[in-house]
């Protein structure tokens, strides 16, 4: 099927090439809204802060949009940090996890920035730095779940997050230096099965049994987005509902009642974007095994994931002929980087293999 336009009409992609040149990015304010409005209404038992996933999109306009709605922010550098700060956030509806914690991350403790510890050495790091502090710990609780190897983000295959196993180890180190471990912190990614959803926010909300003090609970992000018009994406209000349940049941059982936290990323702003970038060339490859080439004057440089993951996005050829409109041909479209990754249309989860489109028939220009 050939892909069509999701927000943009084709005079205003024109437009844009026209007036602001390409490769340009264009955002709709309008599914953004959509989009954080119904994660804020994300089901849940005791009480809910969405923290946008800014690694998502940094874009200052659109971190000062979800702000305005009551969004707080996920960071996972420093520098994302003091982006957040930069675009008015305050230091408190800031929380920081990340690979690596750098220097200079206690005085973003001392600001009132939430800092969850996400190794072993990072607590220790904090502990020495921060002693009687209050922190969060980020766990890999064992299982994940994401669309292929390199986006999941639990179980042993990935590095994120403090191995389950070492809970103990942790509220030791933790007590040690008088801190107080108040969030505990997961990401699993879970789709779009209920049934899953209740297996992983059971076992999120189990390590908060061996911390006594901890009031929130970090469930992460991953929510499927569906970008492909052949994809389904995650509806939290309905697959979702059963995570509220979890909380009921851990409130009714310990007599606490848990503040419930999300990192939404992609699901905010994945079909709320779209890059407006213009055909330079077009090659064909004479044999039987041949293909016709697409080059954009973008690539890999602004949307990475095809060549990462082998990632699906919508693409669509937007003729300045409207008479070609109608035309089809196929073509493989690649990036304007002298890398033969640089590629635009992978086979799904393969970024090794060349899957060609169905397209409005294209010329340079």
């Amino acid at each position: 099927d050939v892909e069509t336009l999701r927000f943009l009409t084709r005079e205003q992609a024109l437009e844009i090439a026209d007036t602001v040149g390409t490769p340009a990015y264009a955002y709709s304010f309008e599914t953004l809204k959509h989009q954080a409005e119904q994660a804020l209404n994300f089901p849940n038992a005791y009480g809910l802060t969405v923290r946008f996933a800014m690694k998502a999109c940094p874009n200052a306009a659109i971190l000062k949009l979800f702000l305005s709605m009551g969004l707080h922010f996920d960071c996972s550098s420093i520098y994302e940090v003091r982006r957040a700060i930069a675009a008015g956030a305050k230091p408190e509806q800031c929380s920081l996890s990340s690979q690596e914690l750098g220097d200079g991350f206690e005085e973003l403790v001392a600001m009132g920035v939430k800092i969850n510890c996400c190794s072993v050495l990072q607590l220790e790091k904090f502990v020495s730095k921060c002693p009687g502090k209050e922190l969060g710990l980020r766990f890999n609780p064992g299982v994940g779940s994401g669309g292929t190897g390199k986006t999941n983000v639990g179980g042993p295959s990935s590095s994120f997050g403090i191995w389950h196993e070492f809970a103990d180890k942790c509220s030791e180190i933790a007590k040690a230096g008088g801190c107080k471990v108040v969030r505990i912190h997961t990401h699993i990614g879970s789709g779009s099965d209920p049934a899953v959803w209740r297996k992983c926010t059971g076992l999120s909300i189990g390590l908060c049994e061996k911390f006594s003090e901890v009031t929130t609970l970090n469930l992460g992000g991953g929510y499927k987005v569906g970008r492909m018009a052949s994809e389904k994406g995650t509806n939290l209000q309905t697959d979702c509902a059963v995570v509220k349940d979890v909380f009921e049941e851990f409130g009714q059982k310990h007599g606490r009642k848990l503040h419930m936290e999300i990192e939404p990323g992609t699901f905010l702003v994945a079909n709320a974007g779209a890059l407006v970038a213009s055909v330079h060339d077009i090659v064909q490859t004479g044999t039987d095994q041949g293909h016709t080439f697409i080059k954009l004057d973008a690539g890999m440089t602004d949307v990475l994931r095809p060549s990462l993951y082998g990632a699906q996005h919508p693409l669509v050829v937007v003729p300045r002929d409207a008479s070609r409109a109608n035309e089809r041909e196929k073509y493989v479209v690649c990036g304007h980087c002298c890398e033969s990754g640089d590629l635009m249309t992978p086979a799904p989860g393969d970024p090794e293999t060349l899957a060609p489109r169905t397209f409005a028939k294209a010329a340079p220009g």
